[in-house]
């Protein structure tokens, strides 16, 4: 961060609402009013939480999350591949409740009113707050592409939300014929984790070369270009030729219709294409509980205040992670973790009267194309007050034409990535 709470700073937030202490634990089944809830137990709303609790210790935090158990989709491709299991890929939130004091309650927040300042939960009760965080993630934009609908990804999955998903793409992988063709359709942009649907179709061609060597991955893209996609070609020439091949938009790669019960998808020229597999990526928004709440534009996301990341359209209401603007950010994992730790400590200051402290944002994205063959890109962001913007010369991507050296230490980077940033979100 560009500034950091001293330790004069959080004894003047401990006085200011060591009141709140007195309230006790939250119950989903009492209405009461506590200093911030988290909606969203993601990379950034469980980051946001801890790091709540941690600026702040005094502060009663609330973090609301229907899921027991966060499967994460930074490696989910992984478990396509068959390099991981699904359980390899799964937190519980138990330690941010027991060593950080965040109360967890495992609900579904089925509306957020700004005006009331109140979260209504599945049950019926409400949640009052003075600031909110809000951590939705995406949806999928059912409307978007004809054919393809929540009913349509039971047979075509997704696979863009870690869990279920994951286990029934996997499956039909599993059961597909040697011979027949893995089709990917990424979306236009934008959308969560840019680059990683060629790093799904790298791991699921590694996979077919040693159980379906006859097989091929057909990529059908809405994009004429894609994140490192001069590294990604470079690996699929080495790694898998004639088993990766990549359809830009321009070269009729946009799919514009789909047939879950015939197996096809159709591009913008007329072309049909079936495949044993098909994973169909749809375009995304902004998590339902913010477009309900009135806090997306009428593209389906959240602008924000590129210092505090507070709604331009609700100012007690923080959003973070993949829903909102976050100007030249991507949307990842690493980016929602980094915004969740800005936006907790500018909640802080601001509930103790102080001003908001300009931070800085870091984002590193590695894909892995094979288990020892790593690439990766890197930025960090500044707030301005016209957005967040990347800073010249402070990242950049793999070297072309790298060794088999540095790709293996690129793979073993991306985990030792990996296992940082869940410890940090989940304690």
């Amino acid at each position: 961060m560009a500034g950091s709470l001293s330790r004069r700073d959080l004894g003047r937030v401990g006085a200011a609402i060591a009141a709140s202490a007195a309230l006790g634990p939250v119950r989903a089944n009492a209405a009461r009013k506590v200093d911030v809830v988290v909606i969203g137990g993601g990379f950034g709303g469980a980051t946001a939480a801890r790091y709540l609790k941690q600026f702040a210790p005094g502060l009663s935090v609330v973090l609301v999350e229907q899921n027991r158990v966060f499967h994460t989709c930074p490696f989910s491709n992984l478990v396509l591949g068959g390099l991981r299991r699904l359980a390899d890929i799964a937190y519980t939130y138990d330690r941010l409740s027991d060593r950080f004091g965040v109360e967890v309650v495992h609900q579904r927040a089925v509306a957020l009113n700004a005006a009331n300042r109140t979260v209504r939960l599945a049950d019926g009760s409400d949640i009052g707050f003075e600031k909110a965080v809000l951590s939705p993630g995406v949806d999928m934009r059912w409307d978007a592409l004809p054919g393809y609908d929540e009913a349509a990804s039971e047979e075509m999955p997704h696979a863009w939300k870690a869990g279920p998903q994951t286990a029934l793409l996997r499956r039909q992988l599993e059961a597909m014929a040697d011979g027949e063709t893995v089709v990917i359709a990424p979306p236009a942009n934008p959308f969560r984790c840019p680059p990683g649907p060629y790093e799904r179709a790298s791991l699921i061609a590694h996979w077919l070369k040693q159980h379906r060597p006859k097989s091929k991955v057909l990529i059908l893209d809405a994009k004429d270009g894609f994140s490192k996609q001069a590294l990604f070609m470079q690996a699929w020439t080495r790694l898998y030729p004639g088993i990766v091949e990549h359809v830009p938009a321009r070269d009729d790669g946009r799919i514009v219709n789909v047939s879950a019960s015939e197996r096809w998808v159709e591009t913008a020229f007329g072309t049909r294409h079936s495949g044993g597999v098909i994973n169909v990526i749809p375009p995304q928004w902004a998590g339902a509980i913010a477009r309900d709440a009135g806090l997306a534009n009428a593209d389906g996301w959240c602008p924000v205040d590129p210092t505090t990341f507070a709604s331009d359209l609700a100012p007690d209401i923080h959003v973070i992670g993949d829903a909102a603007i976050a100007g030249q950010m991507p949307k990842s994992g690493f980016s929602a973790n980094s915004q969740g730790k800005v936006a907790a400590a500018n909640i802080v200051r601001a509930l103790a009267g102080e001003a908001p402290i300009s931070g800085s944002f870091a984002n590193t994205c590695y894909s892995l194309v094979a288990p020892d063959y790593g690439i990766s890109v890197a930025k960090v962001y500044r707030s301005t007050p016209g957005g967040i913007i990347g800073i010249d010369g402070s990242g950049g991507l793999s070297p072309m034409d790298a060794g088999p050296e540095v790709r293996a230490h690129e793979a073993a980077f991306a985990e030792g990535w990996y296992a940082s940033i869940t410890g940090d979100m989940f304690g």
